[in-house]
C-alpha cells in the first residue's frame, strides 16, 4: 500500500536549522526546495532530508506537520532524532 501524504523535516546546510512541511510528492518537493522554488527556504539552500513520515489521510498529515511546528512537537522531534541531530551538527540548543 502506498501512503500518499508525507510530512518531512529538512535541515538547511547553510544555517543548520530545521524546516517542516508536507507533500504528496517528496522527491519533487525536495527538488523544489533545493532549486529555490520555495520562498521560505530559498535563502537557506542547500537542504537535506533528515526525517519523514507517511500518512494515508491528508488531514492527519497536516495535523502532524502543525504539531512539529509547536514547542512540544519540536521538543519531541529533538528527542526522537537525538542521534541524527548530533551527526548532522544541529545546534545543541535543547539537546
Amino acid at each position: 500500500m502506498v501512503l500518499p501524504y508525507c510530512v518531512y523535516v529538512l535541515q538547511s546546510e547553510r544555517d543548520l536549522l530545521l524546516y517542516h512541511g508536507y507533500t504528496t510528492n517528496l522527491e519533487k518537493r525536495l527538488i523544489d526546495h533545493n532549486i529555490g522554488r520555495t520562498i521560505s527556504t530559498a535563502k537557506r539552500r542547500p537542504l537535506r532530508l533528515v526525517y519523514c513520515e507517511f500518512f494515508s489521510n491528508k488531514k492527519d498529515a497536516i495535523r502532524r506537520e502543525k504539531y512539529f511546528k509547536t514547542t512540544t512537537g519540536k521538543r519531541m522531534l529533538k528527542l526522537l532524532l537525538k542521534e541524527t541531530l548530533k551527526s548532522i551538527n544541529y545546534p545543541r540548543r535543547g539537546l
